[in-house]
């Protein structure tokens, strides 16, 4: 036996490199590398002999390269995201909530006000209608959205539990993208509430908001300065002459001045920066008075030409009080204080009739237009700015829709208008923007 025979030799640890995750073996497929395994770890086979080949895979897994901010994905791969969104910011209203579903950035995106002032900004929000109607057989409340340009009812979703069957409740509408409704009626309790709740446009969910600090039904409401007002109204059986503002900024009701006298509600209207009220006393008086929020105080008003003509429905719009001037609001008539009177200003000579469905519930401004909603769901747009006062009339929503969008809205038109109308009974519409 020569002398490289009798020399010990230094056995190689018997590891399993395929079975090491650590792969701390991975040198000693020599002696040179099997000594420095030996003197440098104790001779243990494997540091992490515990780790399961299940949640340690063999193979690397590389990350998935983000180019977008803050080491997200990018809205859009390909272009920077301030790009991205200036194209997003000009999707129709109408497929805002398809985006939500796309990603989790979109989502966030459109969850925000960022998004929101983007289209204020460039002129790209749009103002949609949103009416509230009672069933004539079983009473239940349901509503719809409307949009004035492509001309077709969309779903939303439907009223709370609390609000189905409810009556003598008010609406508001807050930040142009809210929808409050307040008060009212309990259909469960059989009393009046202080519950309050909202609908935001931006999210198509239902929210609550403060309940307001006096319980109260069939009561006078309007929003001036972004501002909730009620007033008045009744309180199980006695009537109120309380009034209260909520403040969206600060989420808090508090009270305001005490009207002078209590009436039950046919109409109010902001003008000129007052709240003017009119109604009907106990011995079954006109009764009038407006509100000034400067000086938190409430004034009679002298029965003269404005209240004495007063309609309903009304709005202020461009400086100037309208009206319905007939019974199926075909024809409209303008304040004017220098008068004080009352005078025709549009008629589209095209009355539809006297009956109930054909009664006009609401004037709304819209787009720069005063809108006329009905109890059949027909809706009008008049533009009062128009040379010829009787072509500026344009029916949007109704028994005669325009022939160019007919067979596209067909389906619309004749579920959420043609078949339902006539047993419903309009109870309030507001305009919304998003």
């Amino acid at each position: 036996m020569n002398d490289m025979d009798r020399r010990p030799r230094t056995q190689i640890p018997p590891v399993d490199h395929k079975a090491c995750i650590c792969r701390v073996d991975g040198g000693l497929k020599t002696i040179v590398g099997a000594k420095k395994f030996v003197h440098g770890h104790g001779g243990k086979l494997c540091l992490r002999p515990g780790v399961k080949t299940s949640i340690h895979p063999t193979r690397v897994v590389h990350q998935r390269k983000r180019s977008g901010c803050g080491g997200e994905s990018p809205f859009i791969p390909g272009l920077p995201d301030d790009l991205a969104i200036a194209c997003l910011i000009r999707v129709p209203c109408s497929h805002l909530q398809k985006l939500r579903v796309v990603c989790w950035r979109w989502c966030r995106l459109l969850a925000g006000t960022y998004f929101y002032s983007l289209r204020r900004k460039f002129g790209l929000t749009e103002e949609w209608i949103y009416i509230i109607k009672r069933d004539k057989v079983d009473g239940r409340l349901s509503w719809d959205s409307f949009d004035p340009i492509s001309r077709i009812w969309h779903p939303v979703p439907p009223l709370p539990t609390e609000y189905s069957q409810m009556v003598g409740f008010g609406c508001g509408v807050l930040d142009g993208s809210q929808l409050y409704l307040f008060g009212g009626n309990d259909p469960m309790k059989g009393g009046s509430m202080r519950r309050v709740i909202f609908y935001n446009a931006r999210t198509n969910k239902w929210h609550r908001a403060p309940d307001m600090i006096r319980r109260r039904r069939f009561f006078f409401s309007c929003v001036m300065n972004n501002r909730l007002y009620v007033a008045g109204g009744m309180n199980a059986n006695h009537t109120l002459t309380t009034a209260e503002v909520y403040d969206p900024c600060t989420k808090r009701w508090s009270f305001i001045s005490n009207m002078n006298t209590s009436m039950a509600p046919f109409g109010g209207v902001v003008y000129d920066g007052k709240w003017y009220l009119k109604g009907v006393g106990a011995d079954g008086r006109v009764l009038s008075e407006f509100y000034l929020p400067e000086t938190d105080q409430w004034y009679p008003v002298v029965v003269n030409g404005m209240i004495s003509g007063w309609r309903n429905p009304c709005v202020s719009f461009n400086g100037r009080i309208y009206d319905v001037g007939c019974k199926d609001g075909c024809k409209l008539r303008c304040y004017n204080e220098e008068t004080d009177c009352w005078s025709k200003d549009s008629d589209s000579k095209n009355h539809l009739g006297d009956s109930l469905p054909q009664e006009a519930t609401s004037l709304l401004s819209l787009n720069g237009k005063i809108c006329v909603i009905r109890n059949n769901l027909s809706i009008s747009l008049v533009n009062i700015a128009g040379d010829d006062r009787q072509q500026c009339w344009d029916l949007i929503a109704g028994d005669r829709p325009d022939m160019n969008i007919f067979f596209p809205n067909l389906w619309s038109n004749l579920f959420s208008v043609g078949r339902r109308a006539k047993k419903y009974q309009v109870v309030c519409s507001q305009v919304l923007s998003v």
